[in-house]
């Protein structure tokens, strides 16, 4: 049995296991992320790693990261929610734990892991969307993880929407992670309860009385409960979901779509709008084959099973798995 570690990077956490041939994690570690320093981050991960080592006899390592990644080079270019600009990280790695290392988009980690193991196992051509506070992406084309010529596609969230809509962090306004995020849902039920108060009882009930404390959990707890202010929000945000995924259905002609992300966690609540505006505004829906839409299997484990599993394929064949 060969075993690899794969390392999930974001922007709080450090999630690392060790993995096995058909995608089972043996053994899983979790750091706090010092986002602000490249140093002290390679540290940490160089850190659960050898820890892990310690106790398995892997054989090299992978790591999905948060940001702009160049797979080939192990570089990663520019990442949101941490402080690394150009940064070296497979070298650095390499460096420090002895072992070969890969650097990937933590997004194209998870769509591997599903294409491999999860929801999309079977199918060729695949969309797997990360819906969290914002929205990742990555793409399985003819089987092999589609990267784009500079290592940074799979960013449809920053697509823009709304002409002039709600600023991004990106810097642009009217994205469609503003309006298909955990982060929309919250700005959903925030709205709802600032404007009308009466209307949204529960979750106000939920988050101790304050608007401004109402986080995607209280949502979620009342739209289970029933409660129609919290299940209007997951409407209005799978909808918009539903629709983005038709757009990126008309462009890559997908087998399978899988949506991943803590909100995905939410299941028929956000995935039953969203196939329903998915089927209304797919171009030609009544002339082409159906494509389903379905949550992702590995849940918050599928960057580290993905990153893991990429070292194999990369190793086995003698390049990086994809384009």
């Amino acid at each position: 049995m060969s075993l690899t570690i794969g390392v999930d990077v974001g922007g709080t956490k450090v999630a690392a296991g060790v993995v096995d041939d058909r995608g089972r994690i043996v053994e899983k570690l979790r750091r706090a992320t010092p986002a602000a320093s490249p140093e002290r981050t390679a540290a940490v991960i160089a850190e659960v790693v050898t820890e892990l080592l310690g106790r398995h006899d892997a054989s090299a390592v992978g790591v999905g990261a948060a940001g702009f990644v160049n797979a080939s080079a192990g570089t990663v270019a520019f990442a949101p929610n941490l402080a690394w600009r150009a940064e070296p990280l497979r070298t650095k790695l390499a460096g420090l734990v002895g072992r070969p290392v890969t650097v990937e988009n933590d997004a194209n980690a998870s769509a591997w892991a599903e294409f491999r193991f999860g929801a999309a196992r079977g199918h060729a051509h695949v969309i797997f969307v990360s819906v969290g506070t914002g929205i990742g992406a990555g793409f399985i084309l003819a089987g092999r993880l589609y990267r784009g010529r500079w290592g940074m596609a799979g960013e449809p969230g920053h697509v823009r929407v709304v002409p002039d809509g709600r600023l991004c962090g990106c810097g642009n306004r009217g994205c469609w992670e503003q309006y298909a995020s955990g982060s929309a849902l919250v700005t959903e039920a925030r709205d709802i309860a600032m404007r009308s108060p009466g209307g949204a009882m529960r979750m106000l009930q939920l988050a101790g009385g304050d608007p401004a404390a109402i986080g995607g959990a209280q949502v979620t707890e009342a739209a289970r409960e029933g409660d129609p202010a919290a299940l209007r929000c997951f409407s209005i945000v799978g909808t918009w979901l539903g629709q983005g995924l038709a757009d990126l259905a008309a462009i890559l002609d997908p087998g399978r779509i899988v949506v991943g992300g803590g909100v995905s966690e939410a299941g028929e609540l956000l995935l039953g709008p969203a196939r329903a505006a998915f089927e209304r505004a797919l171009t030609g829906a009544g002339y082409r084959p159906r494509v389903e839409i379905a949550k992702a299997a590995l849940g918050a484990d599928a960057g580290i099973v993905g990153a893991a599993d990429l070292v194999k394929v990369a190793d086995r064949a003698g390049s990086s798995p994809g384009r």
